[in-house]
């Protein structure tokens, strides 16, 4: 008598082959089940020839090939049947109501169900019924989804809201913010703001007006999600190209990009990013910025509620410690200057994503291949790159709190008092900062970076 016959939550495969993905949903989109690579449909066992590749393959599966990300629900092992290696894969049935093959979407292909022992194809009438359940179970999923990191600690987190006049109760603290779900366990929310965060931030910059041709990519994220805004800020900062015309007076600049309506957008798709599905991105091309989100509006919101600034918060968890550091306000103004900067048609909003496409001045980004710091004509060009690796950890300690003083910012980078008195000194010199109110009680206010 054979050991494995297939059953509603059993799936036996010889081998592994493409239609993988689509047994893996169907279980996901079910009530879980268990997938064996290397024993044939009437129980014989086979064995599986490349492992490697076969878990690879697998992998490649759970990290890009499901919407939402299923990572936490499947685990793969290998046993021995008969001394064969087999490659046994245990899904869990899924905490959202719907997946799909990512390349399919959420369609009657992309959305198998498990009957019997057999995938089958969802009717339309199911799949609208679970899309709709989806976005309603979706508002406290991030604080619902366990993550297993290990050992968790939440220093850069605390740190933060006592710079804002937080008193940390360190036996509440993960209750009163949320970090724990029903279980006990970590949440998803915890993961991203913990200093053991692992999932990736990337600013991506692209050498033409397509995404052909790659020049750099540099990942802000796998830190808490804290340090790793005012990271993804301070670069964005860094690259607004200032055009001077010294012709007028007061001198008139002119940037690449309005700072305040960039900063809200990457406010935005933090905040209100369906973190089961992907991790918003920002990508630059030659004549335009575009910050993409991922889940579309919030369930129930129209577009035209989104653009007036009616605020609906898809992560209320998270929305509420931005509030608390003092990073958005929830007013609703964020969405509303985007379009005051640059009109409603920066917007490119579908079911599962927004993009907010950022243009760049055309005058500025004309002259962007002649920019080194020269004059052109009347007009002086700078990127503000001319700062040594001190005086940009001190920048980014002071955008980060603005309270640091000397002796802490000499502690933080690892250099002398001497050595950090000689950098602020400089940055203020350079109008890079500025003194507001006095020694003992003043802050340090950031004008260019």
């Amino acid at each position: 008598m054979n050991k494995y016959i297939e059953s509603e939550t059993l799936e036996l495969k010889s081998k592994y082959t493409d239609s993988s993905v689509r047994d893996i949903v169907a279980f996901l989109n079910s009530s879980g089940g268990t997938i064996y690579f290397g024993i044939a449909d009437d129980g014989s066992i086979k064995g599986v020839e490349k492992i490697d590749e076969t878990l690879r393959k697998i992998a490649d599966i759970v990290s890009s090939q499901i919407e939402p990300n299923p990572a936490d629900l499947i685990s793969t092992r290998i046993i021995y049947e008969e001394s064969k290696p087999i490659v046994e894969v245990v899904v869990s049935k899924g905490f959202f109501p719907l997946y799909c093959i990512k390349k399919y979407g959420f369609s009657q292909v992309g959305c198998p169900i498990r009957i019997g022992t057999s995938c089958k194809e969802m009717e339309p009438a199911q799949i609208q019924a679970r899309y709709q359940k989806r976005f309603e179970s979706s508002r406290d999923y991030m604080t619902a989804i366990p993550v297993r990191y290990g050992v968790i600690s939440f220093n850069t987190l605390q740190i933060a809201l006592s710079n804002q006049g937080y008193h940390i109760n360190r036996n509440a603290f993960e209750t009163n913010y949320s970090l724990r779900n029903k279980d006990g366990d970590y949440n998803l929310l915890a993961g991203l703001l913990s200093d053991q965060n692992i999932i990736s931030l990337i600013i991506v910059k692209f050498r033409g007006k397509d995404k052909s041709s790659i020049s750099e990519r540099t990942d802000f994220g796998r830190t808490s999600l804290i340090t790793a805004y005012y990271n993804m800020k301070n670069r964005l900062i860094s690259e607004n190209i200032c055009m001077s015309d010294t012709t007028f007076r007061p001198r008139k600049d002119t940037y690449l990009y309005d700072i305040d309506a960039v900063d809200e957008a990457l406010i935005n798709a933090l905040v209100h990013n369906d973190w089961s599905i992907s991790e918003p991105l920002v990508s630059m091309f030659n004549d335009r910025l575009e910050i993409i989100s991922y889940g579309g509006l919030p369930y129930k919101q129209t577009k035209e509620q989104f653009l007036k600034g009616v605020s609906i918060p898809r992560n209320s968890a998270l929305m509420r410690i931005f509030q608390d550091l003092d990073i958005t306000e929830h007013t609703g103004h964020g969405i509303p200057k985007i379009v005051e900067c640059y009109g409603r048609e920066v917007f490119d909003i579908a079911d599962n994503y927004i993009n907010v496409i950022i243009p760049f001045d055309p005058t500025v980004r004309d002259n962007h291949g002649s920019i080194s710091g020269n004059i052109i004509g009347d007009i002086s060009v700078s990127i503000n790159q001319n700062l040594t690796d001190g005086e940009r950890a001190v920048l980014e300690l002071l955008v980060f709190n603005p309270k640091t003083t000397q002796t802490q910012a000499a502690t933080t980078i690892g250099v002398s008092k001497r050595t950090a008195s000689r950098v602020f000194a400089s940055l203020r010199e350079r109008g890079y900062i500025v003194r507001e109110g006095s020694n003992k009680n003043g802050i340090w206010k950031v004008l260019k970076s």
